[in-house]
Parts: structure tokens; sequence; C-alpha cells
């Protein structure tokens, strides 16, 4: 039995409208990424939100990342460099309380909303600018447009694994008590 189109992972779902055929694999890993973390977070409590077991980043340090390294990576592929404002944001990745508590529900309302951010850029992307050169950091080290989403896309799943396991260590040993 062939499983229905919404069950499928993203990519085996068909090409999303308007993003450049070169694209679509970055896109999808987004999408994918998005449903993930809110499949397996839409149950998981505040109180572990900051839990670092075995010394592992917090589940809330994963997704205070995930938005805010889209938000960098894509920034450089449109050959422009940090603001101010961005990177007072990085200073506060994995900090529980910046300007207050932080919930589940807001970090993943700001993951989702950085998510379609980077979906609009793609789609307006000009596919001949992709090889062009980008610079990457201060020290603008040479990457290309299609480097750097890319780049987003891989980074964004392997913390979304990361993510997981410690989300499942932490439920798992929620339960155990």
């Amino acid at each position: 039995m062939t499983p229905s189109i919404e069950t499928r992972e993203v990519w085996l779902r068909g090409p999303l409208p308007d993003v450049p055929p070169l694209l679509q694999p970055v896109a999808h890993a987004l999408l994918q990424a998005r449903e993930e973390a809110q499949a397996l977070l839409q149950h998981f409590p505040d109180s572990l939100l900051w839990e670092r077991p075995a010394d592992v980043a917090s589940v809330g340090f994963h997704l205070q990342h995930l938005t805010g390294v889209l938000d960098r990576l894509f920034t450089y592929a449109r050959g422009e460099m940090l603001s101010a404002a961005q990177l007072a944001v990085l200073a506060t990745e994995g900090k529980p309380e910046v300007d207050g508590p932080i919930s589940v529900q807001s970090l993943m309302s700001q993951f989702n909303q950085q998510v379609d951010v980077a979906l609009a850029q793609l789609q307006a992307t000009d596919p001949q600018t992709l090889l062009e050169i980008r610079g990457v950091g201060r020290a603008q080290i040479p990457s290309t447009g299609l480097g750097l989403f890319v780049h987003a896309a891989e980074h964004t799943m392997r913390h979304i694994g990361q993510l997981s396991v410690t989300a499942r260590i932490l439920l798992a040993q929620q339960s155990a008590k």
C-alpha cells in the first residue's frame, strides 16, 4: 500500500510552487525540519526546554539556533553583512531568559516564521545568481549563494537530529520518574 501524499516525507510530495528547481532540495529540507520539530515538540513541556542531559545542547538552544542560523546564512546568500540586531540575537542563543521566560511555543513560532522567510527568499532567488561569490562572516570567507543555501539546509537537519535525540531522552527521563 502506497502512503498518502500527506504522510510522505516532503521531498517525495513533488515540486514546490515557485521554487527554482535547483533550490527544491533546500526548500524540502526546511519544510521537513519544520514538520519534524512540530511533531516532536507538540507536547514538550517548557520545564524541560533548557535541560542538558549528558551536557549536550538544550532543546531551547537548538530552536534558537535553528532560527538564527537560517536568518544569518540567508543574509549572507543575499550578499549582505549581518546587522547589529542579528549579532545581538546570536549572543542570546542558548540563554533561557533574555526578555522574560521563553516557551516552546514561542520558539517554534519564531522558527516557523523564519522558515517562511527562507522559503520566500528561495522563491525570489534568480537561479543565474546561485554561483556568484558571497562572503561569509566578518572575514568574508568566500562561498556561493548555492553553497550557503545547501549549508543552511544540512545544518538545519543536523540540529533537528540533535534536538530530536535530546528531546526524546528528556521525555523518557520525565516519564520514568
